[in-house]
């Protein structure tokens, strides 16, 4: 390691006073100024991992659903996945060390998780549309030179296509090929494929309008349009031409406010769907004849997806496991009808997209979604292997048409991450192929009524959970009085976490009805105030 060289380029990224951030499962996030010395030293860890690691790493410069004056980083490890939680904390001591002392962390760093620093380095680096990621990931690239590292600025993409073209590089292109035409030509082939097997019905089932949350997604989707069939017309709406990233608008604005966002015109039955920021979450709605408005949330996405899935994997009659994996944050009719309607084993895990996607690996068909629109599908290398023989040898006409089918899905499926783009094309060849009406899928069931609260406290971390978040061990009593509130009520669950990133405990709470469900989570948050240390007057109803 050149020390003088790392000292020489740490001062031009100078550690602002005062200031500790923590790598979490969106990697560190702040306000853009507040950036600068973060990005240039997960350039440096980019390139350790990478010589830890013999592979290629990923470095993705995005706030995702953050307002445009904010800005982040994430780390992509060699399959496309997040980065290893062990690294998350060298992250973390690397961007909070003085100055005079980052010399020193590297050096704990390459003993305790064995790197050879003579090793190459390879790093893909891709950002979002915000005004300050060009800046920020020219001093990405200053971390990574710093420790003789090669790299491969793609620019602006969205997070997915960044976790694709890592995949890709580190299977030798057996993934596919890392370039943006390779990712666009393996989506929209496997798409046209299926949609030959459609009867779609009425020119407007053909129509989708979608909300690109003036972000990278408008951007990537244009580029995407020349390689679809003319039979697909989508409409592109908040490109980011006159309004600001994720401004009254995008997958999470529409999934918290429940309602449509700003800049796109919706008429009644029309299908629309909104990205995120960064393009790695979708939603789905629609307003019916009388004006209100229906959200289809990831629930409904994965409840749709696993209904193909089911139906193809019962065709080409092969032993196969699937199930599909939530948070607590899923609502209980969703549940409720993959376990005693479909018949689909459900398990629950912490939040985190992190924890969501370790547990499906755990099936051949491991289908995952958050309610907030972030989700994929994982398939095991065996039954990956099988699919593909199937669709080639198989005598049997509808086991392999079935098969072919399957080997399509898992083309079209971004398997390394959520992808906003990837899942609606999943999702419209759904549609088309079932003859399914956006109210059609959304009748599937009815969400039962339910209310997201949060309390300011004093300290997060007086809460500890328990049985995959949906029970409190600590403060003594909290869980006691949530139980006791949610026996007040018909149909009904409550359940709180400490947040990830501020004194905050969120609370969700649902229940028979609206009014219900939100005297529930008043009660509740009263519990949490005054049990947990809340802050501040306490919650009105």
């Amino acid at each position: 390691m050149d020390c003088e060289a790392l000292r020489e380029r740490s001062a031009r990224h100078p550690r602002p006073a005062g200031q500790a951030l923590q790598y979490g499962t969106a990697g560190f996030r702040a306000r853009a100024e507040h950036l600068d010395h973060v990005v240039f030293r997960m350039g440096l860890l980019a390139a350790l991992r990478s010589k830890a690691l013999a592979a290629t790493i990923g470095i993705m410069v995005t706030a995702s659903h953050n307002p445009e004056e904010d800005n982040g980083v994430k780390l992509v490890d060699p399959l496309g996945e997040m980065l290893h939680p062990s690294w998350e904390e060298y992250a973390t001591q690397l961007a909070n060390a003085e100055e005079q002392e980052l010399q020193k962390v590297i050096t704990e760093i390459c003993q305790k998780a064995a790197v050879d620093l003579h090793k190459d380095a390879s790093v893909f680096i891709g950002r979002d549309t915000r005004p300050s990621s060009k800046k920020l990931s020219q001093s990405v690239i200053d971390g990574i030179q710093v420790l003789g590292g090669q790299y491969h600025d793609y620019g602006l993409v969205t997070t997915p296509q960044l976790h694709y073209m890592v995949c890709c590089q580190n299977t030798q292109g057996q993934y596919g090929k890392a370039t943006l035409e390779g990712y666009y030509e393996k989506l929209s082939k496997a798409f046209m494929e299926l949609m030959k097997q459609s009867h779609c019905s009425g020119e407007s089932q053909k129509h989708l309008k979608i909300d690109c949350a003036n972000g990278i997604g408008a951007l990537k989707l244009s580029e995407m349009k020349p390689y679809f069939p003319p039979e697909v017309l989508i409409h592109i709406y908040n490109d980011g031409t006159k309004e600001k990233l994720n401004h009254l608008c995008g997958a999470d604005f529409v999934k918290v406010h429940q309602k449509p966002p700003g800049g796109l015109d919706m008429k009644p039955n029309e299908r629309c769907c909104s990205f995120d920021g960064d393009a790695d979450r979708i939603v789905y709605y629609y307003k019916d004849t009388a004006g209100h408005f229906h959200l289809i949330d990831g629930d409904k996405i994965a409840t749709l997806i696993s209904i193909f899935l089911k139906e193809l994997l019962a065709k080409v009659k092969q032993d196969f496991k699937m199930a599909v994996v939530q948070t607590a944050y899923a609502n209980g009719n969703s549940t409720r009808y993959l376990q005693e309607t479909l018949k689909v084993p459900v398990h629950c895990v912490k939040t985190g997209v992190k924890h969501l996607h370790h547990k499906a690996q755990e099936f051949d068909v491991g289908v995952y979604f958050e309610a907030n629109g972030h989700g994929t599908v994982l398939f095991s290398k065996a039954a990956e292997t099988k699919i593909r023989q199937l669709a080639k040898e198989e005598k049997d006409d509808e086991k392999r048409e079935a098969a072919k089918m399957l080997e399509n899905m898992i083309d079209m499926i971004n398997q390394t991450v959520g992808d906003a783009v990837s899942d609606m094309l999943v999702i419209e060849a759904i549609l088309a192929l079932k003859g399914l009406t956006v109210q059609q899928w959304d009748a599937l069931y009815t969400d039962l009524p339910n209310r997201l609260l949060k309390v300011q406290v004093a300290d997060r971390c007086v809460i500890d959970t328990t049985d995959a978040e949906r029970r409190a061990l600590t403060p003594p009593g909290l869980q006691e009085k949530i139980d006791a509130l949610v026996k007040k009520y018909k149909l009904s669950r409550a359940f709180v976490r400490p947040s990830g990133t501020e004194d905050v405990v969120r609370i969700y709470a649902e229940a028979d009805t609206q009014e219900n469900a939100d005297a529930l989570a008043h009660e509740v948050s009263l519990a949490v105030f005054h049990l947990a240390g809340g802050k501040g007057a306490p919650p009105q109803p």
